[in-house]
Order: C-alpha cells, then sequence, then structure tokens
C-alpha cells in the first residue's frame, strides 16, 4: 500500500462503504480486530459526520472504512495478524485528516468504545 491513502485508493474501496456494513463489521470482529481497529474506524466514522470535515478528506474516510469493510484484503482477516493490513489503511487515513478531527469528534469515538469494550486505557486511545 502507498505511504498516503490517495484519492485512486479511495475511490477503489468507497463503493463498499455504508453505515450498516460498517457496524455489522465491528460487531462481527470487534473482539477479534481489537480496540485500536474499532477505535480508528469509529474516529473516521465520526469525522465522517461532521460537517467541518472537507469532502476531500471524507473520501478518504469512506476509501479506508470500505476496506475496512471489504470482506477481501492483503492480509486475510482470518489469519493471525490479519487486521494489520486494515489498521495501516485506517491509520493512513486518519494521519490524512488528523488536521480537521475534532476533540469532540474523538469523544464520540471513545464514549462508543467504551460501550462495547471493558477496560478501555488511554493506551488505547492513542492511535499513532
Amino acid at each position: 500500500m502507498n505511504k498516503k491513502f490517495s484519492f485512486s485508493t479511495a475511490e477503489l474501496f468507497s463503493p463498499l462503504y455504508s453505515q450498516e456494513k460498517l457496524f455489522s463489521k465491528i460487531s462481527n470482529v470487534g473482539r477479534k480486530a481489537g480496540i485500536k481497529v474499532i477505535y480508528s474506524s469509529l474516529v473516521l466514522y465520526y469525522a465522517l459526520m461532521d460537517k467541518s470535515v472537507p469532502l476531500k478528506d471524507k473520501i478518504t474516510v469512506v476509501g479506508a472504512l470500505g476496506y475496512f469493510i471489504c470482506p477481501i484484503d492483503a492480509i486475510p482477516d482470518i489469519l493471525p495478524g490479519g487486521y494489520a493490513d486494515d489498521m495501516g489503511a485506517l491509520v493512513l487515513a486518519l494521519k490524512t485528516i488528523w488536521g480537521n478531527v475534532t476533540c469532540e469528534t474523538k469523544a464520540k469515538a471513545e464514549q462508543r468504545l467504551k460501550q462495547w469494550f471493558d477496560n478501555v486505557s488511554e493506551e488505547d486511545l492513542q492511535l499513532f
């Protein structure tokens, strides 16, 4: 994968994204994927809902979430470490849009994460 989550990559995976598919994926693999993967996807989801985030960044977000949802990955999810590629795509998208991620967006993601996981630590909330 490129060092930067590109517009063309986002276009490739954006058709796979929907809110329903995202939350279905999270409910099916949340524990297996881990807190950081889920928190990253939630931060991106809430950034997508934020009206102040530019369209260019939203396209990046949709592409990264589409990749996370996609059943065919560079590393199949059923293998040990199978979510490493998903986390890579999510982190690249987060780094691309980070300047437009608000404290409110992070707080919403954290609140939702704590509804699903017990014992969320500050370390879990450090994305990079």
